[in-house]
């Protein structure tokens, strides 16, 4: 690895804490391309990917604003796998290509790790040499999304389930980190991650 950066890759199910890793692995000097920003910039008025969900959609994904109405959208694609599967469609490529840009971009001796959501969804695993897992218990994930995301348990259970499962993401993981005993024992993992990954790098 040790003659061209390494393509790192961190994924996670929703609310199992991968935000809060990518926080500790920028704050060790990692360049985050978070996929989920690039996605709401594209969503942005103006942007390709709204364009293109309203051409797909129709106008009944705006607000009166003009802006992406995030709770129709969200409702129409996670409850038809169709829907989600033609915005996938239209999303992914947008966001791939503002990825690869930005880590081109990016100055040669940084580590950068791509932060992707549906990485395994999308069959982008093995595109990386690091592949980093972030899991939590499942009734752990379910109280967060209805305690900071105001969901109901069965609308919490079913963004879960319309994820990559548990043993799925942990088939392709190279470092399985698991955030189930609180800050400190999640951030010792990423210390001891970080040093790895740059021992690597320096291999």
């Amino acid at each position: 690895m040790s003659s061209q950066r390494p393509r790192i890759g961190l994924t996670g199910g929703i609310a199992s804490g991968k935000s809060t890793v990518a926080s500790l692995l920028a704050e060790r000097g990692a360049l985050i391309i978070d996929a989920d920003r690039i996605v709401r910039e594209l969503q942005e008025p103006g942007g390709a990917g709204l364009a293109a969900i309203v051409e797909v959609f129709g106008p009944a994904m705006l607000t009166p604003e003009g802006q992406l109405d995030r709770a129709a959208l969200g409702s129409l694609v996670f409850a038809d796998d169709q829907a989600r599967e033609r915005l996938n469609g239209l999303i992914h490529p947008l966001v791939r290509a503002a990825a690869a840009a930005r880590l081109a971009a990016a100055p040669a001796e940084q580590l950068v790790v791509e932060d992707i959501p549906l990485l395994v969804e999308t069959g982008q695993a093995p595109s990386f040499d690091e592949v980093i897992v972030v899991q939590a218990p499942l009734e752990v994930r379910l109280s967060r999304m209805e305690r900071d995301r105001g969901m109901s348990r069965e609308q919490a259970l079913g963004r879960i389930q319309a994820q990559a499962s548990d043993e799925e993401r942990a088939a392709v993981a190279t470092q399985l980190i698991i955030n189930d005993a609180g800050l400190p024992e999640l951030e010792a993992q990423v210390r001891a991650l970080w040093g790895r990954l740059l021992a690597s790098r320096e291999g």
